[in-house]
């Protein structure tokens, strides 16, 4: 029985981006990783249109919560991905030697426009966001030496 690797997604508030790639990883490969989302300074809530957006994905968030990011901070984790700029500047330093990439998205929490437009660049900022947890998926890691394999996982967030 193989260990499952442990995963965190960081963004600011844990309402949207980071919520989405915990539920999308865990859905995508819950049989391989464990998927956790915090945030630098929490908004308290998960975002209703991120609950919707996953909804029509098959994911279920909605008993997701918002969470700091300092209650994981003495936890081992393999690696730990940022998917904003503001928690990429304000990530803390992890113990262990986790796999840190950025893989940036806008927020679509702070999207102005219809309800309609809204709802679309939800579903677009998830489409990216799965887009990249599948080439993450894809990657050959027992091929790789443990440089190339890190290196791999920061190179899709400039994809």
């Amino acid at each position: 029985m193989t260990t499952k690797k442990r995963i965190l997604f960081l963004c600011t508030g844990n309402s949207c981006r980071s919520q989405m790639a915990e539920g999308l990883m865990n859905k995508l490969a819950g049989d391989r990783f464990e998927a956790y989302s915090a945030g630098s300074n929490p908004a308290g809530y998960v975002h209703p249109m991120a609950i919707e957006t996953m909804r029509h994905m098959g994911v279920d968030i909605s008993r997701n919560v918002s969470k700091s990011l300092d209650q994981y901070l003495g936890d081992p984790w393999n690696i730990i991905i940022t998917v904003c700029d503001n928690a990429r500047e304000a990530c803390p330093t992890f113990p262990g030697r986790p796999i840190s990439a950025h893989w940036g998205f806008e927020d679509p929490a702070h999207f102005e426009g219809t309800e309609e437009a809204k709802q679309r660049f939800f579903r677009q900022v998830a489409t990216d966001i799965e887009r990249r947890i599948r080439l993450f998926l894809a990657l050959p890691e027992s091929a790789m030496n443990e440089f190339e394999y890190a290196q791999a996982v920061r190179n899709i967030g400039l994809q």
